[in-house]
This record gives structure tokens, C-alpha cells and sequence, in this order.
């Protein structure tokens, strides 16, 4: 990592959440001499279980609170001298934001909005200090069967959540063209791995499954999305923010697409090997439900910007990622 970026202390938002959990651990493990502080609201979607096993470490601090909060925010930034931003916190489920839009606006948008506002003003144009916004490949909108999205794709936005997001890549990009910033922005397929919410796709599945529900799949489960396990996620982060160029996105992806009945038909095999049920395999649990509305049919990323600027590329296979998944959700529903 460039020297730089360690001297002081880094922000990390929605560090208690799925993939800011997972990098928290990832960063720390790999730079223990730099100060973390962790701010998150700890709404549905973060859990201070999550980073407990940090409590004790002396580089590392949790500050329950609102990234809209323009004092908190400020304060935190003149008592750590905060040196970068890694900023993770967003309002994400695409259900939610059709149901109630409002608090993906506010907390996508303005949220970072205030981050970038605080930052900009704290280190008063040094370009040595990052700002990295963590995005999503949903603002590019849905593609077809062929091709896949890079740098250059157009934004199409389809969801409140995409647009919030979309709308966030902006803001970000706005401030490295006017001001100067040093920002970098990524944007990443579909994670996958320990920690994630129940509500998403994968624990869903492994959720219902064990409990002798239904497993439901929207509409025809043709659906295609990019998987990338969250520790490769994390790496490309860490890449990212150590040695991107200021001003760029980049995009990661697994270059592992798989529509979403056949990631039901894989998890159900791995159960049925692993907790074999008596009523048969775990695919008979599976039911189709009516399709979200706005529903994108198909995301994948070309990252080969990233690999061939800064030498990235997700390791983990698929399979080996979707079985440490699956011992980890096992072991979390089973222990209830």
C-alpha cells in the first residue's frame, strides 16, 4: 500500500455490514499498524457481531452513527486525523427501495454527499488523501444475452436502488473533476460469502432449505448474475485504494454467471451431500414466485481493466466459494 495512505487513519462506513466486515478483517489482518474507524448506523442490514472478534484490537474503533450526521462525520475526521475514506454504507436491497424509496435517497446520496463534503474541506486540497466510493455494476441497468458491462457502459439505472447508487457515482466523480479530489470509484458484481444478510439471494436459499420452507425464486429463475466471492472483492478493494489512479472507476467481477435456478440447484446439491433431508432432495422445496418488479435480467462485468492496470483478478472458484458459503450459514442456522 502506498505509505501515504497509512499515515493517520482511515474511515470505513457500513464497516458492520456484509462486504465492510469482510474488509475490515481482510485490511486489518494485512495492515495491523493502521487505525480503522468504523462508523455505521447498524440498521437491518449491519451487525456489530459481525466485527466482534476486533473489539480488542488497539487499532481499531466502532462509532454507532449516521453518515448524514455532517458534525459526527467532521468530528470523527478532526479527532483521527482521517487520512482516507473507504465508504461501503448504502441503503442496498432492491426490494426495499421499490417498497420505500425515501431512505435509499437520503442515506445513498446524501450520505455520501456529507462524506465527500467533510473530506473536502478537512484535507483542504491534499491529493495525497483517498476517497473511495464502493458501487455496484446495478447503475449500468440490464443487459441481454451478449456482451458484458466496462468502464465506458452508459448508465441505466432501473431500480430506485440503481439510481441512488447512480447518482452517488456522480457526486463522486463531480468532485475529482471540480475540486480536485483524489477519489476512486469500484464497481462490483454480485458478492457472495460469509456474513451476508438472510435476505439476500444465497442465505435465503440455505435459510429456507434447512427449515423445511419454500425456496423462492422470482419469476422463471432465468435471471443471470456475475458471483464474486466477497475475500476476492476485498483484495480488489484493497488494490484499488492502494494503487488506483485518481478519477477511475474499475470494475470487479467473478466471471462466475450463473441464472438464479441453477444457484438454487447448486446450493440444494451441496445440502443434500452435506444435511441430507428425509423427505427428499432439497430442489422439491423449490417455488416460483411472482417477479420483482423493475427486475434486470442479466448483469456481467468485463474486469479486465483491473487486471491489466493493477494486476487483480478474482481467485476463488465458484464452487469452492459456494461451499465455505454454505458451511458458514449451516453453522450459523443450525447453532439457533
Amino acid at each position: 500500500m502506498a505509505s501515504h495512505l497509512l499515515n493517520n487513519a482511515i474511515l470505513i462506513t457500513g464497516g458492520a455490514g456484509f462486504i465492510g466486515s469482510n474488509f475490515i478483517s481482510y485490511f486489518l489482518g494485512k495492515y495491523p499498524k493502521t487505525n480503522v474507524i468504523n462508523l455505521d448506523k447498524l440498521t437491518y442490514a449491519g451487525d456489530i457481531k459481525n466485527t466482534a472478534e476486533l473489539a480488542k484490537n488497539p487499532n481499531y474503533t466502532f462509532v454507532e452513527g449516521d453518515i448524514c450526521d455532517t458534525e459526527l462525520v467532521s468530528n470523527l475526521f478532526h479527532e483521527h486525523t482521517i487520512s482516507g475514506v473507504i465508504h461501503f454504507a448504502a441503503e442496498s436491497h432492491v426490494d426495499n427501495s421499490i417498497n420505500s424509496p425515501i431512505q435509499f435517497i437520503k442515506t445513498n446520496i446524501e450520505g455520501t454527499f456529507t462524506l465527500l463534503e467533510v473530506a473536502r474541506k478537512f484535507w483542504n486540497g491534499n491529493k495525497n488523501y483517498r476517497f473511495h466510493h464502493i458501487s455496484t455494476d446495478e447503475v449500468y441497468g440490464s443487459l441481454g444475452m451478449d456482451g458484458f458491462f466496462t468502464e465506458k457502459s452508459s448508465y441505466q439505472p432501473n431500480s430506485p436502488y440503481s439510481a441512488s447508487k447512480a447518482s452517488s457515482d456522480f457526486i463522486v466523480r463531480s468532485y475529482h473533476h471540480t475540486y480536485g479530489m483524489n477519489v476512486v470509484t469500484s464497481n462490483c458484481s454480485n458478492n457472495y460469502g460469509p456474513r451476508q444478510h438472510d435476505e439476500k439471494l444465497i442465505p435465503t436459499i440455505i435459510k429456507s432449505a434447512i427449515k423445511g420452507l419454500k425456496i423462492p425464486i422470482y419469476g422463471n429463475g432465468k435471471n443471470v448474475r456475475d458471483w464474486l466471492f466477497v475475500e476476492d472483492h476485498c483484495k480488489g478493494i484493497d488494490v484499488i485504494y492502494s494503487n488506483g489512479v485518481a478519477g477511475e472507476t474499475y470494475l470487479l467481477g467473478g466471471n462466475n454467471e450463473f441464472d438464479n435456478l441453477t444457484i438454487a440447484d447448486k446450493i440444494c446439491e451441496i445440502l443434500d451431500k452435506k444435511v441430507p433431508n428425509k423427505n427428499g432432495s432439497y430442489k422439491n422445496q423449490i417455488e416460483f414466485v411472482e417477479d420483482r418488479l423493475g427486475h434486470d435480467f442479466r448483469y456481467a462485468i468485463d474486469a479486465s481493466k483491473i487486471q491489466t492496470d493493477l494486476g487483480w483478478k478474482a481467485l476463488e472458484s465458484f464452487e469452492s466459494g459456494l461451499e465455505k458459503t454454505v458451511d458458514w450459514y449451516l453453522k450459523k442456522y443450525q447453532s439457533k
